[in-house]
């Protein structure tokens, strides 16, 4: 079991920046390939970054692509999401997840690929 907790979440204007943070336990974070998704009101869930267990390989979704970075720090067991230039569309409940792997390098976009998610962090950027 993985337990996922979310912060860094709030409210900012539009061009500004913020960094989320989603610190794990109860296992060997090492083992896992996180992502981070984003769901905005009325809207569905949806995948905004992947970083795979070692942080060697990292993918993220176009309308973030050059804005969000996703990194990871296993000491500290934490996954980042650096979100720069945001925008009000961007605005959303933020939620990341974890997926056990063996195999190093896989990254993971389907909701349905992860086995544990945190409770989300709220995410407004103001026009």
């Amino acid at each position: 079991q993985v337990q996922l907790v979310e912060s860094g979440g709030g409210l900012v204007q539009a061009g500004g920046s913020l960094r989320l943070s989603c610190a794990a336990s109860g296992r060997t974070f090492s083992s896992y390939a996180m992502g981070w998704f984003r769901q905005a009101p009325g809207k569905e869930r949806e995948f905004v970054a992947a970083i795979s267990w070692s942080g060697g390989n990292t993918y993220s979704a176009d309308s973030v692509k050059g804005r969000f970075t996703i990194s990871r720090d296993d000491v500290k067991d934490t996954v980042y999401l650096q979100m720069n230039s945001l925008k009000p569309e961007d605005t959303a409940v933020y939620y990341c997840a974890a997926r056990r792997t063996v195999v190093d390098g896989l990254l993971f976009r389907a909701i349905d690929e992860y086995d544990y998610w945190g409770q989300g962090t709220q995410v407004t950027v103001s026009s």
